[in-house]
């Protein structure tokens, strides 16, 4: 599924990230506690505040939002000896650890943050989430790992 803005002229109805918007705006707006004076933020309700990289004066969180990262998807994995690896040929096959109909894992960057089920859109195959990892759980794993 390709990520990249909407240069194809379709509606934000079809983009994933429309709600984004929306859901910050709910946030700051049933948010009662009161915002520290010295932090600022956009969800604090106070302005913010710049702050200087090399030079430059960066107060836009967009350009946070615009950095590309990798987003793909596991079938499966499997451990073999390089004696295997050599013996590998056209039409072989190689049996992975999971099952058919398990949900595949949705990494970014390396790293788990959901699974879901293979779909498949306008002839290209993509993948519905099923089960999203909440960050406490991500964090709890990379510190593990």
């Amino acid at each position: 599924m390709s990520t990249e803005d909407n240069k194809d002229g379709k509606d934000g109805a079809d983009d994933p990230f429309a709600g984004w918007a929306e859901a910050l705006e709910e946030q700051k707006r049933s948010d009662d506690a009161p915002a520290d004076a010295e932090q600022g933020g956009p969800l604090s309700g106070e302005p913010v505040r710049p702050f200087s990289s090399g030079g430059e004066t960066v107060n836009d969180i967009n350009m946070v939002l615009d950095i590309p990262v990798q987003l793909s998807v596991e079938l499966g994995r499997t451990k073999v000896p390089i004696k295997y690896i050599l013996q590998l040929a056209q039409g072989s096959v190689v049996e992975l650890d999971a099952l058919a109909g398990e949900p595949m894992d949705v990494l970014v960057n390396g790293y788990l943050i959901a699974q879901g089920e293979v779909v498949v859109v306008n002839d290209k195959f993509g993948i519905r989430l099923t089960d999203v990892v909440t960050p406490s759980e991500r964090l709890r794993r990379v510190s593990r790992g």
